[in-house]
């Protein structure tokens, strides 16, 4: 039988290789350390046992809602792709699952538990009601040759990238604290375009990079026009086999220099370079499709002690969408700062 018991959040996990073939950056000291500081919320390790051998692990955090304990690994809005599971091959992750779903009601006393796990598929679940939603992504084999990637982009994308190099813009790494300043700014810009307001303040991009900088678990990255002005930059995390897109931003004054899709191309080649076998876009949109990836939906599974708290779910994810419409409203009608 298997089960979960608690070990301390932060500190040395197992080496066996199956643990670091399936770990992710989610899974990481400095990602739960982000994720905790931007979110308020109390970190959750445990690791799975058979028959007293440690088969697998988790990790998560705990937050308080009116009250009410509520586990995510990890919840909407945490700007977080996946957490879930690290397992020793042919452990059945269904039934980790219901090891988690044992632990969490159990010994850490809470009422709604998600998991969104990169390996867990919808196939097979023996309660189909618990996938309330799937998260929706892209993916790029970076398996395949530099010339293989490039040539599976779009022609137009495939053109702005060639545009940006012959226009004189530049691809610099950075390593410094005014880069998260630089990455809201143009963020607000984006989305002041389009009627709206960021769904995070700056203060989760310094958390983020205070974590995980100085470090080779993020890639932070500036494009600059050709007379030395910072236009666009963007944020992608990534270990092992796992990279992703978690950000980028621009200027409008200077997107006509095609600095963002600069900007993937350089971190698509800078992580496949540092061994990572894919790329994952960090969500949806229709604008990712002229890279060439391939779409991947990844089921967001949920339970709740009581039936009720899934109409509060529903209710509370209505409600902060109606809010954004509003901010972005009255920012709008403000005009630009």
């Amino acid at each position: 039988m298997l089960a979960f018991q608690s070990v301390a959040p932060y500190g040395p996990r197992s080496s066996d290789a199956w643990a670091r073939g399936e770990r992710m950056i989610y899974h990481t000291d400095a990602w739960l350390r982000f994720v905790a500081e931007s979110q308020g919320a109390t970190p959750v390790r445990a690791e799975l046992a058979e028959r007293g051998r440690v088969v697998g692990e988790t990790c998560g955090l705990v937050v308080s809602k009116l009250g009410m304990r509520i586990y995510g690994s990890p919840l909407p809005g945490w700007t977080t792709m996946y957490m879930g599971f690290v397992l020793e091959p042919g452990v059945p992750r269904w039934e980790a699952l219901d090891a988690l779903r044992t632990f969490v009601f159990g010994e850490l006393h809470c009422v709604h538990l998600e998991v969104v796990d990169r390996h867990l598929t919808a196939g097979g679940a023996p309660r189909p009601h618990t996938i309330r939603e799937h998260v929706e992504s892209f993916e790029t084999d970076l398996t395949r040759s530099e010339d293989e990637l490039f040539g599976r982009m779009d022609p137009a994308c495939r053109r702005c990238i060639r545009k940006a190099e012959k226009s004189g813009v530049t691809i610099e790494e950075a390593d410094d604290d005014a880069f998260a300043d630089d990455y809201y700014a143009q963020l607000v810009d984006v989305f002041r375009k389009q009627g709206l307001v960021p769904t995070y303040g700056v203060e989760r991009v310094r958390a983020l990079i205070g974590c995980l900088s100085r470090s080779e678990q993020v890639l932070l990255l500036r494009a600059r026009h050709p007379d030395g002005t910072c236009i666009a930059t963007g944020i992608y995390p990534g270990m092992n086999r796992v990279a992703q897109f978690w950000g980028n931003a621009s200027f409008r004054s200077g997107q006509a220099l095609r600095p963002n899709e600069a900007l993937n191309w350089f971190a698509i080649r800078t992580w496949k370079r540092r061994g990572a076998e894919v790329f994952d876009w960090g969500g949806g949109g229709r604008y990712k499709e002229k890279y060439g990836c391939t779409p991947v939906r990844t089921p967001r599974f949920c339970e709740s002690k009581y039936s009720v708290l899934t109409h509060l779910r529903q209710a509370a994810m209505l409600a902060f969408q109606g809010r954004q419409r509003l901010l972005g409203a009255l920012a709008g009608a403000r005009g630009p700062a």
